[in-house]
């Protein structure tokens, strides 16, 4: 991982702890912005925690995606990063540590 990727570890997991959610997510966007998301359960409304860091990022006016990081539970689909992202986009999937389990590119 870059230090970047660092600095969205660190966010992801900050993201997660504030809410004690399952997961936190951190992505970064063309412009070196970054945006986070925690795993929203409720009865009513379901949103992984990648998925909300992307819309977070959409919302904000990012056209691109540079990497992402996701803490915790298992990796989450990356549709909607790769809708946003495009191919190539780093998804580095970690344990609340910082080892990483996994690394996939979109």
């Amino acid at each position: 991982m870059t230090p970047e990727d660092e600095k969205l570890f660190t966010l992801a997991r900050a993201a997660r702890a504030r809410i004690q959610a399952l997961q936190g997510a951190a992505v970064r966007d063309d412009t070196g912005r970054s945006y986070t998301g925690a795993t929203v359960d409720l009865p009513s409304l379901s949103v992984s925690a990648l998925d909300l860091a992307v819309a977070q990022a959409l919302v904000s006016g990012a056209r691109g995606l540079e990497g992402a990081v996701v803490v915790g539970g298992d990796l989450p689909d990356i549709d909607a990063l790769q809708d946003l992202g495009g191919s190539g986009v780093a998804v580095w999937h970690c344990d609340s540590r910082g080892q990483v389990l996994a690394e996939v590119t979109s």
